[in-house]
């Protein structure tokens, strides 16, 4: 009875005990790259407006300057504008348009966080330099609404969470015509 009685406590002291099993290897997050620009030129003021002639030949120059950046995804607003900008990448790179809601650059920039990878992102004067804010990036000054359409940000977001964001400048420079 005496052997029993230890047996049953011994096995419940073990049961009781942790496994030592080694922990789940951890793979690093992929390192996160957003391309982040403004849509190219716009015909006119109205709330959905096409691109003009100089507008898709920036698209086209955007196109070419991010040809070798191995994009995983493109994200647009849905504007015709925007995906209009958007569309010549994205058939370089063999890749769909996917639609964003620019009221939830929140929401944009955690899903970005969190899968990591290559993106561009299509937006706004206003919603740009908001999401690269949002990355960690530096959004710089604001977009001049009227005649700044040349603004590409890079922002990149390390495994560690180390954060660089640098702007530069693709396609023509061209002077808005006086009104």
């Amino acid at each position: 009875m005496m052997t029993r009685s230890l047996l049953l406590l011994l096995a419940i002291t073990l049961l009781g005990c942790p496994t030592t099993e080694p922990p789940e290897p951890t793979v690093p997050q992929e390192p996160l790259v957003v391309f982040a620009v403004r849509h190219a030129e716009k015909a006119s003021q109205s709330s959905d407006p096409p691109l003009t002639a100089l507008g898709h030949q920036r698209a086209e120059d955007l196109a070419q300057a991010l040809r070798s950046a191995r994009l995983d995804r493109v994200h647009s607003s849905d504007y015709r504008r925007t995906r209009d900008t958007a569309a010549p990448v994205a058939a370089w790179h063999d890749l769909e348009v996917e639609l964003y809601d620019p009221g939830d650059l929140g929401g944009l920039a955690d899903e970005l966080l969190a899968g990591g990878g290559r993106h561009l992102v299509v937006g706004h004067s206003n919603t740009t330099p908001a999401l690269v804010g949002q990355l960690g990036g530096d959004p710089d000054s604001a977009i001049d609404e009227g005649e700044e359409y040349d603004r590409l940000y890079v922002v990149t977001v390390g495994p560690d969470g180390y954060v660089s964001s640098v702007l530069m400048r693709y396609g023509a420079w061209v002077q808005a015509e006086p009104e």
